[in-house]
């Protein structure tokens, strides 16, 4: 199979990207819904910085791309550890309750 090549030009207001630690993810049957956000100490709450829409077949070849490009993070820098005692970076908006949590 022949390597397509792709000339992709960035907005110098895109380059600087924002920056997020928290991700909210929500899908219909035609859609995946990915909300960026980011979670400061001493603001109120998170504030959703950006929102990517994309199709069941695009999430999953983003899900590809991350795995492989972790694993080749890993394989430069070693192992990215998750700190157990950390609130989850990504939830599901159906498993939210806008009312907080239960007691």
């Amino acid at each position: 199979m022949e390597e397509k090549k792709v000339n992709i030009n960035i907005a110098p207001e895109i380059a600087g990207g924002v920056y997020s630690n928290l991700a909210i993810i929500s899908h219909s049957h035609s859609e995946f819904i990915l909300d960026f956000a980011a979670a400061l100490p001493g603001l109120p709450g998170p504030k959703i910085q950006s929102r990517v829409m994309m199709t069941p077949e695009h999430a999953k070849r983003l899900l590809n791309a991350l795995a492989e490009n972790i694993s080749k993070y890993e394989t430069q820098f070693g192992k990215i550890e998750i700190v157990n005692n950390q609130p989850r970076g990504t939830f599901n908006l159906q498993d939210y309750d806008p009312n907080g949590p239960k007691s």
